[in-house]
């Protein structure tokens, strides 16, 4: 029940700051471009509406995940209502596990409003032929599995919110984030290394950070392949996974914060 309140609280301070709105006007843009598309592109607009797409949800979810992300508990704690809060019946595991939810919950709108402008503007294109549903049908599990990689990026930011300041906080969530998308690059360095101890750390750094390029399919989609459900339900296991494991870490550093 509180984990819930602290949720609803985050959002509405999400859409206080006017996170949604511009959002949505993209969302709007999205629409409206698809009238032009068909003059510069003739034969793959689908294929660049879906790649531009999906691309600009992924890139403002993660602007929002990591900035507001950092912000969660920082802001509480500059404002000090951090006390007030903490004063009630609410445990410190709460307070983190409901700021986390309503990030979630502000990152779930911002991704179906904009989802929701791609959709329209691919059946404005090409109507409800087969084509078109085909390419809605691949557009569906790319977007569920940008979110989920949002979710993962989410936990990031605020675990190291709990750790460091707003600023080396963003630093290092961005850091994640550009590494977890290349993190094959060290599996495939270490199956290639000679030495024992640089294969130790660079499967080490494999395992530990996030491989976001499991979440990636944008390229898919783009040709009208869609994500098979196995490889969706695979992860979406390792996103929760990966979410508990951090919020476990932020819970844990943030119940040995002293207030006082």
């Amino acid at each position: 029940m509180q984990i819930a309140l602290i949720a609803r609280n985050t959002f509405r301070e999400s859409v206080r700051d006017r996170v949604l709105y511009n959002l949505i006007i993209f969302a709007l843009l999205m629409t409206v471009s698809s009238l032009f598309i068909g003059e510069l592109a003739i034969g793959s607009e689908a294929k660049i509406i879906i790649d531009l797409g999906l691309s600009a949800m992924r890139f403002f979810g993660m602007l929002i995940a990591i900035f507001i992300g950092i912000q969660l508990v920082f802001k509480e704690i500059e404002r000090r209502t951090i006390y007030s809060v903490l004063s009630k019946p609410v445990r410190r595991a709460e307070f983190v596990l409901g700021k986390f939810c309503g990030l979630a919950l502000t990152l779930a709108i911002n991704s179906g409003v904009m989802l929701l402008g791609l959709v329209v503007a691919l059946l404005f294109l090409g109507g409800f032929s087969g084509s078109a549903l085909g390419s809605v049908t691949a557009l569906l599990p790319a977007a569920f599995l940008i979110f989920l990689e949002l979710l993962v990026v989410t936990a990031v930011a605020l675990m190291f919110s709990t750790i460091s300041s707003p600023a080396l906080a963003a630093a290092m969530a961005f850091l994640v984030y550009v590494i977890g998308n290349f993190s094959g690059l060290f599996r495939d360095m270490a199956s290639s290394s000679e030495s024992a101890v640089q294969r130790g750390i660079l499967y080490a750094l494999y395992y530990l950070l996030p491989n976001l390029a499991n979440f990636n399919r944008i390229e898919s989609a783009a040709h009208g392949i869609a994500v098979p459900l196995g490889e969706s339900l695979q992860a979406a296991l390792y996103a929760v996974i990966y979410c508990g494991v951090l919020l476990s870490v932020a819970v844990m550093v943030f119940e040995r914060r002293d207030f006082k």
